[in-house]
């Protein structure tokens, strides 16, 4: 591309990466419908016998009204008719708009998305291969390639800002290098609910008005709500108050690590990681019955030799597949985890490793994936390279979920008869060209050259061809969307460090 090209680029609007099609899971059901109902009914009476503790008092006081019962040991226990109760109370759907609205996203009913998750403390350097430090400008361009990355549907803040000075700079430069970084829906962590007012404010002012962030929450408080086994995060519960105050939509975390915090045995994990997610369901609903909220059960699993978290391994695919089918069982928004490769770098392990988690979470039918792209070293590590290349993979993936489309126009024996008795190939058939890209997902990095013309090429790696695409995203793209006098206003009112 010229230099001219190039500028004129920069001076143009940018036109986002159309989105992969919509697709819809569920095909793969790692539980029969009787285990479903014995893992449901199995968390019913952890949360009727075993309950949750270090509740609030503010939160105690209002579930004993509806029927709760406090323990001796001051554990509160949920009769099964409070948690089905809240359970139809739901919202079955939530919407998440994007700062752009026609990146806007419906999660719920088994249609898969994609997106990134985690807290990342070191990015990877493409060149050197030396880990280091994750900085806010790590966290902006990471947030700028997923922009581009038509296969990744959200962007929930991958790494952390290492280098801000205080936990309020980093809430609030957070939230503000995503905003800059992407349209598409995000989702930001907070370290203390005083700092989700401010949040909301930038907000406000990104989108020009006050007030609009409630009418356009184009971003998702993430929490973790529960330290498992079964106890309430304070400060999280804190900060789901003011979230829901707020008008933020939900994504709230259980992630116990089966053999260290649930049981050792997947099935026992489930029961636990879905009783902890129906507290969270329990909790909003003693706060704001209905409020939208998207639930991220995430059984991680430990290396037993170690106790080491292992995201890689098949057992973490099998259970969060099975944590999105018990979700859709009860027809809640669902999250689960997958993507979380153990490898360093972007090699064989981590292709592998990725590709059978993500593919049966998706499959399962889970609405959202985190964690599942970008991520390398047990979702310690993050890179914008290896978000490149996941997106690649992402796409087949989705297109895998989709299956197979059966009508009698695709079944043309007028067309087999007349390519038989004629040219013998199908390549310059109307149909061929007309399902060329509608049929078929072609990868932007995966290489399908002939070795001849590969070694021609330059024998370039995956890798390699990884890095000049992230260059290419970082020179030749700008995001446009955040208004200039918006950013200005921003800048006015907040110590904004990018």
């Amino acid at each position: 591309m010229s230099r001219h090209q190039r500028r004129r680029m920069r001076a143009e609007p940018n036109t986002p990466e159309p989105s992969a099609p919509r697709v819809r899971g569920g095909r793969f059901q790692p539980l029969t419908e009787s285990e479903v109902q014995q893992v449901i009914q199995s968390a019913l009476e952890i949360l009727a016998r075993v309950g949750i503790a270090d509740v609030p008092d503010w939160l105690r006081q209002r579930w004993v009204e509806q029927g709760a019962k406090s323990r001796s040991d001051h554990r509160i226990t949920f009769p099964n008719d409070m948690v089905e109760r809240a359970i139809r109370r739901a919202t079955h759907q939530v919407a998440l708009p994007g700062f752009d609205s026609t990146r806007g996203l419906e999660i719920g009913d088994g249609f898969v998305h994609i997106g990134t998750g985690g807290a990342a403390v070191q990015t990877l350097d493409a060149c050197s291969g030396a880990y280091r430090d994750s900085t806010l400008n790590d966290l902006y361009r990471m947030m700028r390639v997923l922009d581009q990355c038509n296969n990744v549907h959200y962007g929930i803040r991958p790494l952390v800002a290492r280098d801000m000075p205080s936990p309020l700079d980093l809430d609030i430069n957070t939230a503000f290098a995503c905003v800059k970084a992407t349209s598409k829906p995000i989702g930001i962590s907070f370290d203390s609910a005083d700092h989700v007012p401010p949040v909301c404010q930038l907000f406000d002012l990104a989108l020009g008005k006050e007030n609009s962030f409630r009418k356009q929450p184009f971003c998702m408080a993430i929490i973790v709500h529960v330290v498992s086994p079964l106890k309430l995060a304070s400060e999280g519960v804190s900060i789901m108050r003011a979230a829901v105050a707020a008008g933020m939509p939900l994504q709230i975390c259980s992630a116990a690590q089966a053999g260290a915090t649930s049981p050792a045995s997947l099935v026992g994990a489930l029961a636990q990681g879905l009783a902890e997610s129906l507290a969270g369901l329990l909790v909003v609903d003693a706060i704001q019955p209905g409020h939208p909220c998207i639930f991220a059960f995430m059984p991680f699993i430990s290396d037993l030799r170690t106790g080491a978290m292992s995201g890689g391994g098949g057992e973490s695919a099998v259970a969060n597949a099975a944590a999105a089918q018990l979700l859709r069982q009860l027809e809640l928004p669902s999250t689960v985890s997958a993507g979380m490769t153990d490898s360093k770098q972007q090699d064989a392990q981590a292709g592998y490793e990725k590709g059978y988690s993500i593919a049966l979470a998706a499959q399962a039918g889970a609405d959202m994936i985190n964690l599942s792209v970008g991520m390398l070293g047990s979702i310690m590590v993050a890179s914008p390279e290896s978000l490149v290349i996941d997106n690649d993979m992402c796409g087949a993936i989705l297109r895998s979920v989709r299956g197979i489309d059966v009508n009698e126009a695709l079944l043309d024996v007028d067309l087999v008869e007349r390519v038989v008795s004629g040219d013998g190939h199908y390549l310059g058939e109307a149909q061929t060209l007309a399902l060329m890209k509608s049929e078929y997902v072609y990868p932007e990095l995966g290489d399908r050259q002939s070795v001849a013309d590969w070694i021609d090429s330059g024998s370039a790696s995956i890798w390699q061809r990884a890095q000049n695409r992230v260059d290419e995203l970082l020179r030749d793209t700008e995001p446009v969307h955040l208004p200039e006098k918006a950013e200005a206003r921003i800048r006015e009112t907040f110590n904004i460090k990018l």
